[in-house]
């Protein structure tokens, strides 16, 4: 698995337990939500930015592979 998957799968993941648990916090009227709900969706929107940069680094690489073999034709 390539390490840019790896970071934005644990980033997401983390920021979605992140906004769960405080969910269950502001349930309990715990001031720590804010705290925790702001850095669960920068966790998350980070990993979703990595996923989406994993993403086009590998239609960037299959292309360059791709008109490689082209030339060497």
């Amino acid at each position: 698995m390539n390490r840019y998957l790896i970071k934005g799968l644990s980033l997401t993941i983390s920021g979605i337990l992140c906004v769960y648990f405080s969910y269950i916090l502001m349930g309990e009227e715990n001031n720590w939500y804010k705290l925790l709900m702001t850095v669960g969706v920068i966790l998350f929107g980070w990993g979703f930015i990595t996923l989406i940069y994993r993403i086009f680094r590998k239609i960037d690489r299959n292309s360059i592979l791709d008109d490689r073999q082209n030339k060497k034709k």
